[in-house]
């Protein structure tokens, strides 16, 4: 019978990397995000500006379709998505330390 010993060790080591890459990669994405919200946000006032100044035209028809356009080809990396997480102890770990890194970022 193995010891307990030779089964915590890489479990131990496996949580605390997965939380630990997890807790960095959330708190990375968040400061992105805010980052590429506050790119947008400038670039849609600049376009409304333009538009409202008759610079410019704006189809909102097309800029719908192109974002569902968008959007469905984002859905399909929800299965890689799920994969990753349901392998567990890593999984659980990263998932929550991404978590943390979202809430402190």
């Amino acid at each position: 019978m193995p010891e307990l010993s030779n089964i915590l060790t890489p479990l131990a080591g496996e949580i605390g990397v997965g939380g630990i890459g997890g807790f960095l990669a959330g708190w990375a994405l968040k400061k992105a995000a805010k980052m590429v919200a506050v790119l947008i946000g400038v670039a849609f006032l600049g376009l409304q500006y333009l538009a409202y100044r008759d610079i410019i035209s704006i189809d909102y028809g097309a800029l719908q379709s192109w974002v569902n356009e968008l959007v469905g080809q984002a859905s399909g990396t929800q299965s890689l998505l799920i994969d990753f997480i349901a392998h567990a102890p890593f999984g659980a770990a990263f998932v929550g330390g991404f978590y943390l890194g979202l809430q402190k970022g």
